[in-house]
């Protein structure tokens, strides 16, 4: 499966920094060119022209906008959404893209209103660039692909220094940045420069493109790599952002860490209840083994199971929940089967029950068919029988599945004749 790493941990993110570094990777400027005629055809706009430059930046060739308007500048948020939307179907832009593309400048407008109400500046989002960055990032990420895949980033750096403002200098980040990356719980990093690296917009664009954040990147195998730069100067670090186009390792590979930690002073109701937090919070699985500590001390070993991206978040849990100073991280490589879901209708005791099934594959050989234990139980509740019968029945109809679909057919017909239907073997007994 394709996946895209967006990496702004050198400079920081900028909406056109973005859309530089996309147009880096894919080739895809003549792409824009729908775009920037539909903006042209705006109310708001005189004059929209931009260039794409190949520039150093740090000793790397990428790729820079440089953008050239002439506008009245949109009333307010709802303005600016409307005028996007225009400028979006006139340019093609799929349904997909289109609400995406609508969803940052909505998180924009949101978080500059209510920066206004508390006496902050507005932030200048009201701009036909900015439609420009944005709609135009979602363009090319549709046209190659990456939003059916898997896009993750890196933590953003914000950078430090001043911003001026109406009432004056306030230190970087700006509030409306900060507040981006809170309402979307998304985490960022520092970089000791007195310059802005990321900026609203940069945020917005993060926070609903990336699934998550990742600190290295995740197993992939990487296919090309983009460049985009901006106009600043950033001391002592090219002013980059870069973006990795890769593939998913090969046979369901994937990078997985195991937490553990010690607990010798914890009842088992917080330990039960930290469990219960752990895989609430996105743990593959927990257990916690008896063993002897320190001093000859019984103990609790906790171990958590998770993908590295949660990593963080399980730790968390572990602290707080269980009052640990010290968590063990071990990161392994896990192999895994091909997984397929799908919710089939069984007829049992006279009545259909849909039951959802899970089908484990390695190289197209199937290793197992399991289905959902809450199906399985909701079903022995409502018949009123063991679940170990309602279990051995379904099997044996997904069994039986198989044998019609097998490509050189099945034996057919209805049950062994040295196998009687378990549902009135349970009732017989």
């Amino acid at each position: 499966m394709k996946i895209l790493v967006i990496d702004p941990k050198c400079a920081g993110i900028a909406g056109d920094m973005l859309l530089a570094s996309l147009i880096d990777l894919t080739g895809g400027r003549e792409a824009l060119d729908p775009l920037a005629e539909a903006i042209r055809s705006l109310d708001t706009c005189r004059e929209f022209r931009y260039r794409v430059e190949k520039v150093d930046a740090g000793g790397l060739a990428a790729t820079r906008l440089a953008i050239e308007v002439e506008e009245t500048g949109a009333k307010d948020g709802g303005h600016l959404r409307e005028a996007a939307a225009l400028a979006a179907d006139a340019a093609g832009l799929s349904a997909g893209a289109r609400s995406r593309a609508l969803e940052v400048l909505d998180d924009l407008a949101a978080v500059e209103a209510h920066l206004h109400q508390s006496g902050f500046c507005r932030h200048a989002i009201a701009s036909v660039d900015t439609i420009f960055f944005v709609v135009g990032a979602m363009m090319l990420l549709d046209r190659a692909g990456f939003l059916e895949g898997t896009i993750v980033a890196t933590p953003p750096v914000l950078g430090g220094g001043t911003i001026h403002t109406e009432h004056g200098d306030i230190p970087v980040p700006a509030p409306a940045t900060l507040e981006i990356l809170a309402r979307h719980r998304f985490p960022f990093a520092s970089a000791p420069v007195d310059v802005e690296l990321t900026t609203p917009t940069g945020a917005a664009l993060l926070a609903h493109l990336a699934e998550h954040a990742v600190n290295p990147y995740p197993a992939m195998t990487p296919i090309r790599v983009g460049y985009g730069t901006g106009t600043r100067t950033v001391p002592g670090r090219p002013d980059l952002l870069r973006v990795v186009e890769g593939e998913t390792l090969p046979g369901g590979e994937d990078r997985m860490v195991m937490l553990e930690t010690n607990l010798d002073d914890v009842s088992g109701e917080a330990i039960g209840y930290a469990v219960e937090r752990l895989f609430a919070e996105g743990a593959v699985d927990v257990f916690v083994t008896p063993a002897f500590g320190k001093k000859n001390r019984p103990v609790s070993v906790v171990s958590v199971m998770a993908a590295a991206a949660v990593e963080d978040r399980l730790v968390r849990v572990l602290m707080e929940e269980t009052g640990t100073l010290g968590v063990r991280v071990h990161e392994f490589r896990k192999v895994v089967a091909d997984r397929h879901r799908e919710e089939l209708l069984v007829s049992l005791g006279g009545r259909e029950y849909p039951i959802r099934v899970k089908t484990s594959t390695v190289n197209g050989s199937l290793i197992a068919e399991k289905p959902e234990y809450e199906d399985l139980a909701a079903i022995a509740r409502d018949q009123a029988l063991p679940l170990r019968f309602v279990n051995d029945e379904v099997r044996l109809y997904l069994s039986r599945r198989r044998e019609r679909t097998a490509p050189e057919g099945g034996a057919g017909g209805e049950y062994p004749p040295d196998r009687r239907n378990v549902l009135n073997a349970a009732r017989d007994e």
